[in-house]
C-alpha cells in the first residue's frame, strides 16, 4: 500500500500504518521526530484516509507547529556525548576522533554520517563491556549484540539471548547506557517485567531508578538529532 498521503498547502506529508487490531483511524504526531502518522484499520480505503486527514488539517497544522524541531548534525553543531557537550569540527585527516570539547571529522566526508558511525562504534564497545560485566555477575551468558537505531525502545533481549541496543544511548550520560544494558541482561534471568525482574535489575544496579527516569524525561531529545544533514564545505579545518 502507499506509505504516505499528502494534504493541504503548504503540503503536509503523513505516514500511513496499517494495524490489524485498529478499530478506528488514529492520527498522531511523534514526540520523537515530530512526524505525523495515521494508523488505519484493515478495511479503511486510502480515499477514506485522505478525507479524514482533510477534516483534521487544522488540528494537524497546530500540532506540527508545536512539534519538536529536528537538529541537523553538521559542522559547528553541539551534540551531547556521554554527559558532555561537544562541538563538531573538521580536520584534514581521514578518521573521526575525539579532542577536548570536540568531535573532529574529516573535511572530505559527510559530517553527520561520520559522527553517527563514530557513535555506533563507541556504543558497541560500551554495551559489550557492560554486558560482559553484568552477565558474569548474574551467572548467565548472552549470545550476540547488535547496535541499531529503533524509535520505540532502547534495548531488547530475545529468548535466544541476543541483545540489541540503540546507539543513541551514547548521547546520554554514561550511566544511562549502563542501566539499559543491566536491564536487558536481567532479562536473561527473567523474561518479563515482574517484581522478580526488577529485583534482579536492582541487584545489578541499585541506583537504576534515576537513570530510568532520565530516559523517560529526556530520551525523546536524543532522537531529534538528524545525522543525515547535507555535506558541509570544508571550513576552519584543523590540520
Amino acid at each position: 500500500m502507499t506509505d504516505i498521503l499528502k494534504i493541504g498547502s503548504p503540503e503536509m506529508v503523513v505516514g500511513l500504518r496499517r494495524n490489524k487490531r485498529a478499530k478506528r483511524l488514529t492520527l498522531r504526531v511523534s514526540s520523537v521526530d515530530g512526524k505525523p502518522v495515521l494508523t488505519l484499520p484493515p478495511r479503511v480505503t486510502l480515499r477514506a484516509a485522505q478525507d479524514f486527514l482533510m477534516r483534521q488539517e487544522k488540528w494537524l497544522r497546530e500540532r506540527l507547529s508545536d512539534a519538536p524541531t529536528r537538529v541537523k548534525v553538521d559542522i559547528g553543531v553541539i551534540i551531547p556525548f556521554c554527559g558532555e557537550k561537544l562541538v563538531i569540527s573538521q580536520h584534514s585527516k581521514t578518521r573521526t576522533v575525539l579532542a577536548p570539547g570536540h568531535i573532529v571529522v574529516s573535511a572530505n566526508k559527510h559530517a553527520g554520517k561520520s559522527v553517527s558511525a563514530f557513535l555506533k562504534s563507541r556504543a558497541r564497545l560500551a554495551a559489550t563491556e557492560h554486558a560482559q560485566k553484568y552477565a558474569a555477575i548474574l551467572g548467565h551468558e548472552f549470545n550476540r549484540i547488535s547496535i541499531r537505531d529503533p524509535r520505540s525502545r532502547w534495548g531488547s533481549c530475545s529468548t535466544e539471548g541476543n541483545l540489541m541496543f540503540s546507539w543513541r544511548l551514547v548521547l546520554a550520560p554514561e550511566k544511562v547506557l549502563e542501566y539499559v544494558v543491566a536491564h536487558e541482561i536481567a532479562h536473561l534471568a527473567e523474561m518479563n517485567h515482574s517484581a522478580a525482574f526488577w529485583q534482579t535489575v536492582a541487584g545489578l544496579m541499585p541506583e537504576y531508578n534515576q537513570f530510568q527516569k532520565w530516559l523517560k524525561l529526556n530520551g525523546a531529545t536524543l532522537h531529534r538529532l538528524d545525522f543525515n544533514a547535507a555535506l558541509t564545505r570544508p571550513q576552519n579545518v584543523i590540520t
